[in-house]
């Protein structure tokens, strides 16, 4: 099974909340795993298990055991990932929830259906459902969902989105702390995960950015959602194994398969099943780098044979004549 991950931005900001509370940042990193240099682009992807960690260690280091609540309620969507700058442009809270739940995994990959939320009408009442599956082996993640869920709109003047709240954990000692940032009454050990919505706001007002913002970022939130899927193929995990040693030369299949746990029959397998072969995903991420290096125009013919895998500048221009019928010194003054 394809491991599970998280935001660089999602993990960095939960970090710098445990710092700010006395979390020492070196302990943090050595107990989670995770480096400053993992989430210095907020758009990385972490494991799951390490962001997993990280929410143990600071919840210990600043001891607070409510930081999954408190970073829920302080942090700010916009700041860690492009999901919450998409929010920001939509028109109505509605849409907000809508586009959120549509690029949710860029944030957080769960368990369960591709749409994390559902809408249920139930009790008179409209309920917004956390379909997660086994909710309770990490329920830090619904505390800082639910707290981000209805703190964040407070910001554009939805001043109590949640009439009651229900999970399927038990309470914890700092159950207070719950009704006072859900601002609803709160029900443990409850038969789902999910909020009552006070629906008067669903039409409330938002456009914090421009409209045609939208459009720009539902571009870049697209090409995140297709890299982070191609990710999860195993010709995307051989692409990503490839592309950091490519100019080595050693890209061996062997090596590949070494590195995903796997043996060569093993990975020929998966990839059939795939209808490639290692040998035609290593030739077109060869040429998918050389036409990135050559359009560049920073690159040298032979420095780009170089940094493709190619040990002799002749076996590279025949290579790169066969992808695109012309010669590397043609594609780069193109």
């Amino acid at each position: 099974m394809p491991e599970l991950t998280v935001s660089a931005g999602l993990a960095r900001g939960l970090m710098e909340l445990a710092i700010s509370k006395g979390a020492d940042q070196a302990e943090l990193a050595a107990r989670s795993g995770i480096s400053t240099e993992d989430l210095r682009d907020v758009d990385r992807r972490v494991p799951l298990t390490k962001y997993v960690a990280l929410m143990g260690a600071g919840k210990a280091l600043s001891n607070d055991p409510a930081l999954a609540l408190h970073y829920g309620e302080t942090n700010d969507m916009a700041q860690i990932s492009v999901v919450g700058l998409i929010a920001y442009a939509c028109e109505t809270f509605a849409e907000a929830m809508a586009q959120i739940n549509r690029y949710g995994r860029l944030v957080v990959e769960v368990d369960g259906p591709k749409d994390r939320f559902s809408v249920a009408h139930k009790e008179g009442g409209l309920w917004a459902v956390d379909n997660r599956e086994r909710p309770n082996d990490f329920p830090e993640l619904t505390e800082s969902t639910f707290a981000r869920l209805i703190c964040g709109p407070r910001r554009f003047g939805v001043t109590q989105l949640a009439k009651a709240v229900h999970v399927t954990h038990p309470a914890p000692d700092y159950r207070a702390e719950y009704e006072r940032i859900y601002g609803a009454p709160v029900t443990f050990e409850a038969d789902w995960n999910a909020v009552l919505l006070d629906v008067r706001w669903m039409n409330h007002k938002i456009s914090v950015q421009p409209r045609y913002v939208f459009g720009i970022l539902s571009e870049h939130a697209d090409a995140l959602v297709r890299s982070l899927e191609s990710s999860k193929s195993t010709r995307g995990r051989v692409e990503s194994l490839l592309t950091p040693v490519l100019h080595t030369g050693e890209t061996g299949m062997d090596a590949v398969a070494a590195k995903m746990g796997l043996s060569r029959q093993a990975l020929f397998r998966r990839l059939k099943g795939e209808g490639a072969t290692f040998e035609k995903v290593l030739d077109e991420l060869r040429r998918q780098m050389a036409l990135h290096y050559l359009s560049g125009k920073k690159v040298s013919v032979n420095e780009t044979a170089y940094l493709v895998g190619f040990s002799e500048p002749a076996a590279f221009s025949r290579a790169f004549k066969r992808w695109t019928g012309k010669s590397p010194s043609e594609a780069r003054r193109g």
